[in-house]
């Protein structure tokens, strides 16, 4: 077990009504590298996913496929959700779903316990009703329909039309939770993130909030209110739960206090969530709030949005087909500011493949292995004398590390990406300027080539260390064709930059290409 610090990080749990589109690969892969990074660091790592399956999208989207929810459900976790994770190469710990036993018996106690301390109570509502965000909408968040809703009030979101619903319903008093949680933004800056998503957050409480209503009687899909089986709870309070059913709330003391409180990525779509009603949550029932709530971004598709109802959704795999898991997992965590908006283009991560992957880091592994096997028999050399240009190579290395490490603790996954590709590219002009090939004919050079071609292996050490939690596939290549002692995944990731860790001796072994050329533009064509 791991002796380091607790470090519980999860996604939203995921609407199986359609099958995942890149955005919620984006997310998967983000929570995924942070995860690798702080298990590969020695902390106490806890990477939960899963499947938010109650509520009326579901019931209806189920129906409108002859199907009952559950089977509905069953059905997509299967054959879509399920295999996103091996997709992706995503090394979860657990994946939750809303209709586990698990699940259900933790929060029905949850919600007892809020009902018993009077933060429940019974009313009458009405409001305009989103089916799609399965929540009630202010008339300021209704947009004018067009097209064949014109006439009507339609959701922002979704563009579809509202329904105004009347219901004698369970509410939580929300609205007793204004100060506390004005108050927790205020001591803990850093609770809601990044910055631009804080402000959002604040802004919206301080224009006060209103009691939640959390319960449904118009339909039976859902967690019975232990105490009124004519009522449901609401999709969103049920959802919530997961991220502490999961870890044992109600049922494994020990696993819970062990875990939480924990970190949670979001889309920015659903940061109210997680920021306002979650914390509240939480606080009424005397637990503490989570660590962080990162809202990331959207991935833009054309200047839009992603959207499988606008039909700008496009699968993983169809991405993974032709540039692998490694691929994809590298250019959305590089070429997207984490926490702002971001645009995917085919071109753009073909060209990032190319000159990064392929030309940059691939290459830069393949020459210096060829290079090892061509003029030591295979046999890291022992490293001479050093010079400036060995020495700056060195400092490089330190400077990557410690400033991954931190980029990391502030969830700047693109920058620490950034920081390691400082190896490759000092790199790459290290062995261009060293020139090696002229260094091995001259006899009397023998030394210092040895020390030019130490000096590129332990950088490449360095890089599968710093890069294996966003690039696993081709980094464990790597590690093996080094001839690295032990596992790649045993390897302290903060001491990665300590210079020396590879043995002169160590044999190493031919190198596949790590990114293979993708000549033909076709099949870049035939993924769009």
């Amino acid at each position: 077990m791991s002796s380091g610090a607790s470090f519980y990080i999860t996604t939203p749990i995921f609407y199986p009504s359609d099958v995942p589109h890149i955005g919620h690969g984006y997310t998967e892969v983000a929570a995924d590298v942070l995860a690798r990074w702080h298990r590969q660091a020695g902390d106490d790592t806890w990477l939960l996913t899963g499947t938010d399956e109650h509520g009326q999208k579901m019931l209806r989207t189920a129906s409108a496929n002859d199907m009952t929810p559950r089977e509905w459900a069953d059905r997509l976790v299967e054959s879509s959700w399920l295999p996103l994770l091996d997709t992706l190469d995503i090394a979860n710990d657990d994946f939750i779903r809303t209709t586990q036993e698990r699940h259900e018996t933790s929060a029905a106690a949850f919600l007892q316990k809020l009902y018993d301390t009077g933060f429940i109570y019974t009313g009458d509502y009405e409001g305009f009703y989103c089916v799609g965000c399965e929540e009630y909408k202010q008339p300021s968040e209704l947009v004018a329909g067009v097209g064949p809703f014109e006439g009507e009030r339609v959701c922002a979101i979704h563009s579809k039309p509202v329904e105004l619903l009347h219901e004698r319903n369970y509410f939580f008093r929300m609205s007793e939770f204004q100060e506390r949680l004005l108050a927790l933004y205020e001591e803990r800056p850093d609770f809601v993130q990044p910055e631009s998503a804080r402000n959002e957050v604040v802004s919206f409480v301080k224009q006060g909030l209103a009691d939640l209503s959390i319960s449904r009687s118009s339909f039976d899909w859902g967690i019975q209110i232990p105490w009124d089986p004519q009522h449901v709870v609401y999709v969103w309070f049920d959802a919530l739960l997961n991220y502490i059913t999961a870890i044992g709330y109600g049922q494994d003391e020990a696993n819970f206090e062990r875990r939480w409180p924990g970190i949670q990525l979001v889309g920015k779509d659903i940061l109210r969530f997680h920021a306002v009603i979650w914390p509240a949550m939480l606080m009424a029932a005397g637990l503490d709030v989570p660590k962080h709530v990162f809202a990331h971004g959207w991935l833009l598709v054309g200047g839009e949005k992603m959207s499988k109802s606008k039909l700008t959704g496009i699968a993983p795999n169809q991405i993974t087909d032709v540039f692998g898991s490694d691929a994809f997992r590298y250019y959305f965590m590089r070429a997207i500011t984490f926490g702002q908006d971001g645009s995917f283009s085919w071109e753009d991560l073909s060209a990032r493949y190319q000159a990064e992957l392929a030309n940059g880091f691939g290459n830069l592994a393949s020459r210096v292995v060829a290079m090892i096997t061509r003029y030591f028999d295979g046999v890291v050399p022992q490293s001479g004398a050093l010079q400036p240009a060995d020495e700056a190579i060195r400092a490089t290395v330190a400077a990557a590390a410690r400033d991954a490490d931190a980029a990391i603790e502030r969830f700047a996954i693109h920058e620490a990406i950034g920081a390691i590709w400082t190896v490759v590219e000092e790199l790459n002009g290290y062995i261009t300027e060293q020139e090696p090939w002229v260094l091995a004919k001259q006899p009397e050079n023998r030394e210092r080539l040895g020390t030019v071609l130490y000096t590129a292996a332990e950088g490449l050490r360095a890089l599968a260390v710093l890069l294996s939690p966003v690039i696993p596939k081709s980094t464990a290549k790597l590690w093996t064709s080094l001839g690295a002692p032990g596992a790649l995944a045993d390897q302290p990731i903060r001491t990665a930059g300590d210079w020396g860790q590879l043995p002169a001796g160590s044999a190493v072994s031919p190198l596949e290409a790590l990114f293979p050329r993708i000549e033909q533009e076709a099949g870049v064509g035939a993924a769009r």
